[in-house]
């Protein structure tokens, strides 16, 4: 049975509407569309081989930032529902929230973050809203995705209000986007909050990612279960499992406790949630964007809890000596490409040496920057080497 939705959910019939106007769809609301849009981009496809701490290449197990993305659709989708809100926002929120990512994880962004400093910097939800407003060039009435307001609002506020950062030259392209559209309609509301199922998408990303990283960390040999006994949250877990399966083997009590974990972070959130709701008075969309704090949160307990799990795989995992190497190789073929882009354009693929505006250093060197956040882990790979190898090079 469908819950009744909540006062304070969005609902896609009250939506503020898209940028460019389009006929309603006879099969699918307003954020059923947008989730549509969102799956068939190809920015969206391109997740399939851009990963978070492991290189594509190291093994078919491993998350990818498109397993990823689904995870965390399925678990904002779940939270969604158990407040009363509208799944089919929150789900597309989760599924566009990483698309702006480039090749190579948190090294890449750090990489183009460096390489971008003269120019604007890099920021890869930044780079998510250009990607669903500019760069995905799909249909012929418009640039971008032409995503309802509600999914536009959560890919950039997500994680809360934004006004703060619109001094960083990074984030002046959104800060310009509501100037250059300027109906009151599109008015991003920077300094307020996103709605709830936008705040939900944000929480299940820290959910997923927490888990997971349990899970690729144990597989890749980083750690082992034994090293976790100790360890709030997920050291429970494993006790319990193992209380409850006295001859489990380690592969199932891997999957087992994080099936577990999951379930008690999402138990927390809620209890949480609907604590700060009823707290707080919120009664409407409004309420929620004009709140004095985030709602959908942990638990002050577990918050602590998993800063300890998170210092835990920063020591043992994103620091890892093999990691380590990843990382610096990683930067290192973005570096070297981005480097020879900016000193010779007409390397370029033909689409995007005519972006590379040689007359302007800014524009080529965005141009540059986002060519290369487009790429995958595997594509990166590959150009590079044709790039900087001979023998490949003689080969085009």
């Amino acid at each position: 049975m469908i819950p009744e939705r909540a006062s304070y959910a969005e609902y896609p019939e009250h939506s503020r509407g898209r940028l460019t106007h389009e006929p309603i769809s006879r099969t699918r609301n307003a954020y059923a569309r947008d989730r549509d849009r969102i799956i068939h981009a190809t920015a969206f496809r391109r997740l399939k081989e851009k990963t978070q701490v492991f290189v594509a290449h190291e093994g078919d197990h491993y998350r990818t930032r498109l397993t990823h993305s689904l995870e965390v659709a399925q678990i904002a989708r779940s939270l969604a529902h158990a407040l009363r809100l509208d799944t089919d926002l929150a789900e597309t929120v989760a599924l566009a929230h990483d698309l702006g990512h480039p090749p190579f994880g948190h090294a890449g962004e750090d990489e183009l973050q460096a390489q971008m400093k003269p120019w604007g910097g890099f920021d890869h939800n930044v780079q998510t809203f250009r990607v669903v407003t500019r760069l995905e060039t799909r249909y012929p009435q418009f640039d971008g995705l032409n995503l309802s307001w509600e999914t536009v609002e959560g890919v950039v506020k997500h994680n809360g209000p934004v006004s703060h950062r619109l001094d960083e030259p990074a984030w002046q392209a959104i800060a310009d986007y509501t100037l250059d559209h300027g109906a009151p309609a599109w008015d991003l509301r920077l300094g307020t909050f996103a709605s709830l199922e936008a705040q939900a998408a944000a929480i299940a990303d820290d959910i997923a990612y927490n888990n997971h990283d349990v899970d690729d960390g144990v597989q890749a040999g980083l750690f082992s279960l034994d090293d976790l006994v100790d360890v709030p949250l997920i050291g429970p877990v494993l006790h319990g499992a193992r209380k409850d399966w006295p001859h489990i083997d380690a592969r199932m009590l891997r999957i087992e406790s994080v099936r577990r974990m999951i379930g008690v972070m999402v138990d927390d959130v809620l209890a949480e949630t609907e604590a700060r709701i009823a707290a707080d008075g919120i009664r409407s969309t409004e309420d929620v964007r004009m709140a004095r704090r985030t709602l959908v949160a942990f638990s002050p307990g577990m918050l602590a809890d998993l800063g300890i799990l998170r210092k835990f795989l920063f020591e043992r995992m994103y620091r890892h000596y093999r990691v380590n190497r990843t990382r610096s190789q990683a930067r290192r073929i973005l570096a070297e490409m981005f480097t020879l882009f900016m000193a010779e354009p007409d390397t370029l693929p033909p689409e995007w040496s005519g972006k590379a505006d040689i007359a302007d250093e800014t524009k080529q060197a965005r141009a540059v920057c986002d060519y290369i956040a487009g790429m995958t882990d595997r594509y990166a790979i590959e150009e590079h080497k044709k790039l900087f190898s001979l023998d490949l090079a003689l080969d085009l």
